[in-house]
């Protein structure tokens, strides 16, 4: 009677645990795909890494990074609202993470290297947090970078010659622990939404 109610119960379960590749089940192991409150561009075909120097000279790419959580916003030292509102939200949700906020790191792209000198962009990004890096390239370098982000910019001239400013794409890239893209977060979707996706992602078992 045992062997026939196990072999009745095997045929019931079978089609349902044959579909387990393709469906997580409740209590069965299988994870399901994280609720992010930001964009969702896990296995993205671009944003994929860069290669810029740092304020002294240092060439410095995504990699060097892995184990962090790793946040990018393209931005100017000149900007007067979304860069530096930007950069506060950054380090308000490092604080907010606690001891997790150690291994989050916020990478600021100069869309602007024209006006940003390598000593204006590190007294810049050191306002805001002292371990956040900025990077800089050439025009060119600079032009390649946004175009393999799909972040666009443009200079809007003003009164003179130097008092041009930038439009730019407003939101940032976040890469997981391992290095790979998986986020695009909007300006203004505030601390707790992303504290909330970098928990996430944080908590996330190394690949």
């Amino acid at each position: 009677m045992a062997v026939r109610r196990s072999l009745i119960l095997s045929l019931a379960l079978g089609p349902l645990l044959a579909a387990c590749d393709k469906a997580a089940l409740p209590g069965l192991g299988a994870p399901s795909k994280p609720s992010f409150k930001a964009i969702d561009i896990t296995g993205a075909d671009y944003a994929q890494g860069l290669e810029l120097s740092d304020p002294s000279g240092k060439r410095r790419t995504l990699a060097e990074f892995k184990g962090k959580v790793v946040v990018v916003f393209f931005g100017f030292t000149h900007c007067p609202d979304v860069c530096p509102t930007t950069l506060v939200e950054l380090s308000a949700v490092k604080k907010q993470l606690g001891a997790d906020g150690e291994r989050v790191q916020v990478v600021f792209v100069t869309v602007d290297p024209e006006r940003d000198t390598p000593e204006l962009l590190k007294a810049y990004v050191e306002n805001f947090d002292k371990g956040f890096v900025a990077l800089r390239g050439t025009p060119e370098e600079t032009r390649a970078v946004a175009k393999h982000f799909k972040v666009f910019y443009n200079k809007v001239p003003g009164k003179t010659e130097t008092s041009y400013t930038v439009d730019h794409t407003a939101g940032s890239y976040v890469f997981d622990t391992a290095g790979r893209i998986r986020l695009f977060t909007r300006h203004g979707s505030g601390t707790e939404a992303l504290a909330h996706d970098l928990r996430i992602l944080l908590a996330e078992k190394p690949a």
